[in-house]
């Protein structure tokens, strides 16, 4: 390599991806390096094969789970705000480029040996066994909440206009709605 680099960047995760793209936004010839075969750092998502590599140095994934590529597990779950400021800085550094975005189907937890479903629905929260009895009572009343609202129709609001609080407010009101 006979190319001179203005900043050399140790490591591919957010963090690190987040700041040579707005150094190379800046003109500067970034290069990276990383110690792993995959791109991320601790907030990479691994096929089946690098997961078992990482986590089960010596054993090769079961044949029954299928393709490694059907898999995408994340180390780190990562959920952006679709206006949120991480948003506009990706946009900025046309990161968007390498990145796809993806509305999520599921999201699973691993509890007491067992994979669970992290409930999306007032059935999934009923069936859950992530859940007390009254928690799952609230998180059904709140999907409830959800699933009942419509902008144009304040009766759907239960008294909350949502232009106006704070989502530390919203948060607070709808813990006392859920109470009932």
């Amino acid at each position: 390599m006979d190319e001179e680099d203005d900043v050399i960047v140790l490591g591919t995760g957010l963090k690190e991806c987040i700041l040579s793209s707005l150094l190379s936004v800046d003109g500067l010839k970034v290069l990276y390096m990383d110690r792993n075969d995959y791109y991320g750092g601790d907030s990479t998502s691994l096929n089946l094969n690098q997961l078992w590599k990482r986590f089960r140095v010596e054993e090769k994934p079961p044949a029954h789970l299928g393709a490694s590529r059907y898999y995408n597990v994340d180390m780190v779950p990562k959920f952006m705000m679709a206006n949120g400021t991480l948003v506009r800085t990706l946009i900025h550094t046309d990161v968007t480029k390498y990145l796809s975005f993806k509305a999520v189907d599921g999201s699973y937890v691993f509890s007491k040996g067992k994979i669970h479903k992290v409930p999306a629905t007032d059935m999934e929260a009923l069936k859950s066994h992530l859940m007390g009895l009254f928690e799952k009572r609230r998180a059904r009343n709140f999907f409830v909440y959800v699933q009942n609202y419509n902008e144009a129709d304040p009766v759907t609001h239960q008294g909350l206009d949502l232009t106006r609080i704070t989502t530390s407010e919203l948060t607070t009101n709808l813990r006392k709605y859920l109470q009932r």
